[in-house]
């Protein structure tokens, strides 16, 4: 099934895509607005935006897609990464045909399968038998063909026993579990999957991640949302990185994710020097006033060999702590920690750390520092100190659908072994 929509309003001479093969998607110069949030608060501020006569005065236009251009050829897997309202599920809804653009134009070759959110697509007062014909049904098959994959449906979202009970009585789970067995065992060309899948349990989430290695492997496509960088990242070659319903890096996956969180990063640095005037973010009456890393012998850290940290801490008074040093990827979570007690003296201490091995790929990284010194004013809670590089071999490619817990690497030597 093809879908293609040119809005009015659309004035530029664009491609024809018929023709194309099937889990092709092409979107051209797309744009989508909605209306802007209506006056809020007070009686007073909203009849302060109509004109005397009554009549409300033009509205403006939020812009969630700005000139976007996306290419997809059958069996390639995209991620979509951005902040929240940067306009990713907008764009899975109008490559759905849920919502039209603006202007542009797009064009999806083939049957589309799509769990755009918990539910999407189920029917509550339906069971779930009826919902999986219903479903086969609209993307355009037959009762019979539904039937041949209908235990192959049911036995992958594990819902033997609630398969004849209504929908609107299961948990979000098996709701989850349902719609994305019906969207992808149903043969989709293109096969569309928001952040649903956060709904799921780890276990159910790597089989989801297994079905869909084994689709690209058919030849379908993949558009995959998610704020999981680990999921999309073993599934998807390419990533697309939004901001404000703008393209700003269309990469492959570890370049696409790496310019996301140094953007991360860098909005993270201006809330907190936003919000500090304001009591948001306390650092403590400990302050970090130092946060260097370098190699063993100056310069950029280099992947498989050490690290040294050089802190300088300023203290109101004597204290002793646990001194706690991690390395992220810029999330709060850390690939690896160290830790040891360490008493400060009144003023600034100066600390040097040295890791003997740091078993990170090139790339860039992020120190992040924390005192606990049992007491809630002097300590320095667990915080970003800053960036740094690392330079050396990139990080080996793990097996497709297997979510990697962190950029680890480790340099192994292979050589002929005894057969006996």
């Amino acid at each position: 099934m093809s879908r293609e929509r040119t809005p009015k309003s659309a004035t530029r001479a664009l491609p024809d895509y018929r023709g194309r093969p099937a889990g092709a998607v092409d979107v051209e110069h797309l744009w989508k607005r909605f209306r802007a949030d209506p006056a809020s608060g007070s009686l007073r501020a909203r009849v302060a935006s109509k004109r005397p006569s009554g009549i409300v005065t033009k509205e403006k236009h939020r812009w969630v897609l700005r000139d976007v251009a996306l290419h997809l050829e059958p069996g390639d897997a995209v991620g979509l990464i951005g902040a929240n309202g940067s306009g990713k599920s907008t764009l899975l809804k109008i490559l759905t045909g849920v919502m039209y653009p603006h202007t542009g134009r797009y064009h999806v070759s083939g049957r589309i399968g799509a769990l755009l959110e918990v539910r999407a697509g189920l029917h509550g007062d339906l069971t779930g038998r009826e919902n999986i014909y219903l479903y086969g049904g609209l993307l355009g098959l037959t009762k019979p063909e539904v039937a041949r994959r209908f235990d192959e449906i049911v036995d992958f979202a594990a819902l033997e026993s609630a398969i004849d009970r209504q929908v609107k009585y299961y948990s979000s789970g098996m709701g989850m579990r349902l719609g994305f067995s019906v969207a992808a065992f149903l043969e989709p060309d293109v096969l569309l999957v928001d952040e649903a899948l956060a709904v799921g349990d780890s276990f159910f989430q790597q089989r989801c991640l297994d079905r869909m290695r084994d689709l690209l492997r058919a030849g379908t496509s993949l558009v995959l949302v998610s704020h999981d960088m680990a999921a999309v990242e073993s599934v998807c070659t390419r990533g697309v990185w939004l901001e404000d319903g703008v393209v700003r890096r269309d990469a492959d996956i570890r370049t696409a994710m790496a310019d996301y969180r140094t953007w991360l990063d860098d909005a993270y640095h201006d809330w907190i020097d936003e919000s500090a005037d304001e009591s948001v973010y306390r650092p403590g009456a400990i302050d970090i006033v130092k946060a260097d890393v370098q190699g063993p012998g100056g310069g950029l850290p280099q992947s498989q060999k050490g690290l040294v940290v050089d802190l300088v801490l300023d203290s109101p008074r004597a204290i002793e702590g646990d001194l706690c040093i991690g390395v992220t990827e810029g999330t709060a979570s850390p690939m690896f920690i160290v830790s040891t007690p360490y008493a400060l003296q009144a003023g600034s201490t100066a600390i040097r750390a040295t890791l003997p091995f740091l078993p990170v790929a090139a790339g860039r990284y992020y120190l992040w520092v924390e005192f606990d010194s049992g007491d809630e004013v002097l300590r320095v809670p667990w915080q970003p100190a800053g960036p740094f590089m690392v330079e050396g071999k990139g990080l080996d490619r793990a097996p497709m659908g297997v979510m990697r817990a962190s950029a680890i690497q480790i340099e192994a030597e292979f050589a002929p072994g005894d057969t006996g």
